[in-house]
C-alpha cells in the first residue's frame, strides 16, 4: 500500500480479492431468477439538489488524503475546498477493501435506492464492475474544466470507461518488482527473472487476482490492453509450475513488505508507492518498472446512482484536478499524481525535499517509464468466475 514514510501503514488499497467475489455473487443471483441488477440510463439520477442543499458525502480510504501535520482533524486541500466554494463535505474514511466496500452498498444500488454518498474512490478493476452495471453517474465536463485540461493521457481512456465519463483517477500506482541490490547482489530486469535458480524460495507473488495477473502477462510479451483467456491460463500454468519447484515463498496481500525488509524475500511483485516508503528506511531496496512493461492502475472517483449532490461533487473532483491542489495530495500520498502539471509545482517549492518528490519516477514517471507503462483491460463478469477458481486453487484460497 502506498503512504508517506511518515506515517502510518493502513489497509491496502489494491485489496486481496475473496473467493469468488461480488460479480460471480451476482451472476449466480441472476441464474436463480433474481431480477437482473444493471440499472438503465434513465434510472440512475435524481433531481440534484446541490444548488439549495450545498454539501455531499465523500467516502475514501484510510489515510489516502493530506492532513495538517499539526492537527490530524484538518485535511488542507479539502479545507480549501469548503472555504472557496461554501459547499460542506462530510468525509468519511470507511473503504477498507474493494468486495467488502460493493458487499456494503451493492444491495442499495440493485434497489435503485440512494447509497447515502456522493462520491466514492474504488479501485479501476472494482469500477469495471460499477460501470458495466450501470451504477454510476455520467459527470459532465462543463462542472470540470480542470480534469479535462489536466488529466494525465496515459490515464484518459481505459478500456472500460473510454474518455473517462463515469470515473476520474484519484491516485494512481504501478505494479512492477521490488528487490533487495545490496543481498541480492544483481540487477533485475525482466518478469521472468523471478524464476531464476539463486531466488528460489525467496519470491512472493501478490495474491488478488485482479493484482497479479497483469504484471506476470507482461513478462510473456502480451500486450495487456487486449489479453485472451489463453493469456491468463498460460500465467497460471507458469505459475502453478514455479510452486510445484518451491520458487515462490508464498503469496502475500500487503504484507509482502515485512518480508521485503527482513530479507526472507529478495523479489516480489510490488506496488510503487510501497517502495518510497521503505526506501526512506532502506536504499537497498529499488523498485523495478520490467523492460517488457509495468501495469499502471488508478484509484478513482465515481459518482454513485441516486446521488442527490452530483454537481458539488463534480465541482469536487474538478478542485483535485488543480495543479497546485494536485502537488499538496501527492506530496502527502506519494502515489503515482494523475496530473502531471503538479510535478512543475512541486519543483518550483522552497522546500527541498518537497522539490525532490518532482524527480521521483513513481510519482511523475519519467518519458523511458512512461513508455512500459500501460493498463490492462479488466476481467469481465463472465470471465470472472472461471477465472477466479483456477486463480485461487493455485494460491490456496
Amino acid at each position: 500500500m502506498p503512504q508517506n514514510p511518515s506515517r502510518t501503514p493502513g489497509p491496502s488499497r489494491r485489496s486481496l480479492l475473496r473467493a469468488l467475489g461480488g460479480a460471480a455473487a451476482l451472476g449466480a443471483l441472476a441464474g436463480c431468477g433474481v431480477p437482473a441488477a444493471y440499472v438503465k440510463a434513465d434510472d440512475r439520477d435524481v433531481t440534484d439538489v446541490s444548488a439549495r442543499d450545498r454539501r455531499l458525502v465523500f467516502a475514501n480510504w484510510p489515510l489516502y488524503i493530506d492532513v495538517d501535520d499539526d492537527d490530524p482533524n484538518k485535511r488542507p486541500t479539502l479545507d480549501a475546498f469548503e472555504k472557496q466554494t461554501g459547499i460542506s463535505v462530510d468525509y468519511i474514511e470507511e473503504i477498507n477493501d474493494n468486495d467488502e466496500f460493493f458487499g456494503k452498498i451493492s444491495p442499495a444500488l440493485m434497489n435503485h435506492q440512494s447509497t447515502g454518498r456522493d462520491l466514492i474512490v474504488i479501485s479501476d478493476w472494482m469500477c469495471a464492475r460499477f460501470v458495466r452495471l450501470g451504477w454510476v453517474q455520467k459527470m459532465d465536463r462543463a462542472h470540470q474544466p480542470n480534469v479535462a485540461r489536466y488529466l494525465d493521457p496515459l490515464l484518459r481512456s481505459p478500456a472500460f470507461d473510454p474518455g473517462r465519463r463515469y470515473t476520474v483517477p484519484w491516485q494512481s500506482g504501478i505494479t512492477g518488482i521490488a528487490y533487495n541490490h545490496r543481498k541480492l547482489g544483481r540487477e533485475i530486469r525482466h518478469v521472468k527473472d523471478l524464476w531464476a535458480s539463486d531466488l528460489k524460495g525467496r519470491v512472493t507473488l501478490l495474491s488478488g487476482l485482479d493484482e497479479a495477473f497483469a504484471l506476470l502477462m507482461q513478462g510473456n510479451g502480451v500486450d495487456i490492453t487486449q489479453w485472451t483467456a489463453d493469456d491468463f491460463y498460460d500465467v497460471c500454468d507458469e505459475v502453478d509450475k514455479q510452486v510445484a519447484r518451491g520458487q515462490i515463498r508464498r503469496f502475500t496481500g500487503n504484507d509482502y513488505t515485512k518480508d521485503l525488509v527482513s530479507g526472507d524475500v529478495l523479489a516480489c511483485q510490488a506496488y510503487s508507492g510501497d517502495v518510497i516508503q521503505l526506501q526512506a528506511d532502506n536504499p537497498d531496496i529499488r523498485f523495478l518498472v520490467p523492460e517488457e512493461g509495468a501495469e499502471l492502475w488508478s484509484d478513482s472517483l465515481m459518482i454513485p446512482d441516486r446521488a442527490d449532490h452530483k454537481v458539488n461533487a463534480e465541482r469536487l473532483v474538478d478542485h483535485y484536478y488543480e495543479p497546485e491542489v494536485a502537488a499538496r495530495l501527492a506530496a502527502w500520498v506519494n502515489y503515482v499524481c494523475p496530473v502531471p502539471a503538479a510535478r512543475q509545482v512541486l519543483a518550483d517549492s522552497k522546500d527541498k525535499d518537497t522539490a525532490a518528490l518532482a524527480e521521483n519516477p513513481l510519482i511523475f514517471p519519467n518519458t523511458a517509464m512512461r513508455r512500459r507503462l500501460a493498463i490492462a483491460r479488466d476481467i469481465t463478469s463472465a470471465e470472472r468466475v472461471d477465472f477466479a477458481k483456477r486463480w485461487n486453487k493455485i494460491v490456496g484460497l
